[in-house]
């Protein structure tokens, strides 16, 4: 694999061992997608399994209100947010496939690096995530037709942590994903579907809910900071270079569409499902929707298997920068069938997906993980650095009212992502006070 060294131009005053970055040639495939299948897959991450928590991690700590306009408002600001990271894609006259390498580019050697950390811890948050949502909703299906409590959560998420190797193994780059977009997106139908008409029944039945936000004092307003960082969390990856890098040119244009079809098509089922819920159950509701909706055994057996098996092909996107990583340091080429390839991708792959699995069982404490995930890097990566990365990248275009404008964004999102993360760190300590490691939630 051949590698690209370039110097950061906002670095010049520094030496060349400082400011110079190694850029790799990556092992996966670039500019192979058109920009509706990069759409699909943007819109898959707003639908996944995590949609069915919405009603109770964010709806119900918010209230009708402030959960309502705190959604759209999010949307609205996430959409700017990533069309701005969307055309930083082609700075300095090339392509800037990875979070870390346009960071390198504008910052130099040091950002780099900690950018990457940042990312990777908020990749592997995400992957923890999706590995307890898969796992509850295994649970839940097992639970449909045996009450005996003999296999408990960690057990089911184990299960999907094995499920989760299996598809990496079998898929090998995220382009590779095209066929499972169809069975991924039938799986997101149905799930949101069928949770979306329960709750409607179920709701036209019940007496009068209580909508009244839950807590008091103290606690109250952590749950309210906590779900701020929820609504974040909720529209965004954190990897739009490394998705973007998959597009075909016109890079900048095509993903703009791609946004433009995820933030307006592609939310309205999330959105859908989230405000039923909430009004369904009221504050009761659960951080894992279906939970609460009664119907036919098989139908909520569908629904329950739907959203295991979503999670396992979401997942799969959140962990291809990783992967992407992983194949190029240690050259791998050729074949994907090939069994040098096959075997490579199950020891190291599997490796972190044994350690995921691992930390998902441990602390399986679902609305904190998205509140964490959200403090810790998501914000920063979706509204604070691109903000500041624009700045600098187009310091000489800027009026001083949009230079304003930028660092605006930076206090205030910087501001949100300090109280979202003592909130989530804050309810997680409370939580393993209340639960033993490995419970059975």
């Amino acid at each position: 694999m051949g590698n690209n060294r370039y110097n950061s131009p906002s670095r010049e005053d520094k030496n060349d061992e400082e400011a110079s970055v190694i850029i790799p040639e990556t092992a996966h495939q670039v500019s192979n997608d058109s920009w509706f299948q990069v759409g699909v897959v943007l819109s898959m991450g707003v639908n996944s399994a995590y949609a069915l928590g919405y009603s109770g991690t964010i709806m119900v700590p918010l209230g009708w209100i402030g959960g309502v306009v705190g959604l759209v408002m999010s949307t609205i600001v996430s959409l700017y947010a990533s069309t701005i990271m969307a055309k930083l894609h082609e700075v300095g006259g090339k392509r800037h496939i990875r979070y870390r390498d346009l960071a390198g580019f504008l910052y130099g050697r040091t950002a780099y690096l900690l950018i990457w950390a940042l990312q990777y811890a908020n990749l592997f948050l995400i992957n923890i995530g999706y590995v307890i949502m898969s796992g509850s909703a295994l649970k839940a299906f097992y639970m449909l037709f045996r009450d005996d409590h003999m296999l408990k959560l960690p057990h089911f998420i184990a299960i999907a942590g094995v499920a989760c190797i299996l598809f990496a193994i079998a898929t090998p780059h995220l382009s590779a994903l095209r066929v499972w977009l169809g069975f991924s997106t039938l799986f997101m139908i149905l799930y949101l579907a069928i949770a979306f008409v329960l709750s409607v029944q179920d709701g036209v039945k019940a007496p009068p809910r209580d909508y009244h936000i839950p807590g008091s004092g103290e606690n109250k307003i952590w749950a309210i900071i906590g779900a701020i960082g929820n609504l974040f969390f909720a529209f965004n990856t954190g990897m739009i270079p490394e998705i973007q890098a998959t597009i075909r040119q016109p890079v900048v244009g095509n993903m703009v569409k791609a946004l433009n079809f995820q933030f307006t098509v592609g939310v309205v089922p999330m959105h859908a499902v989230t405000y039923i819920g909430y009004w369904a159950y009221g504050s009761v509701v659960s951080s894992y929707l279906l939970n609460n909706v009664h119907g036919p055994a098989w139908v909520l057996g569908v629904a329950h298997l739907s959203a295991f098996f979503q999670a396992i092909i979401t997942l799969h996107i959140f962990a291809s920068p990783t992967y992407e990583y992983l194949d190029t340091k240690y050259g791998v080429k050729g074949s994907a069938l090939a069994p040098r390839n096959i075997l490579f991708r199950l020891v190291v792959r599997g490796g972190y997906l044994v350690m995921t699995t691992f930390l998902s069982a441990l602390l399986p404490f679902l609305g904190n993980f998205m509140s964490l995930t959200g403090a810790i890097s998501t914000i920063p990566l979706t509204f604070i650095l691109p903000n500041h990365m624009y700045i600098i990248a187009k310091k000489d275009k800027l009026t001083s009212l949009q230079k304003s404008w930028h660092w605006l964004n930076i206090v205030v999102f910087g501001c949100v992502s300090v109280a979202a993360f003592v909130a989530a760190l804050k309810l997680t300590v409370v939580q393993t006070q209340t639960y033993h490691v490995f419970a059975d939630l």
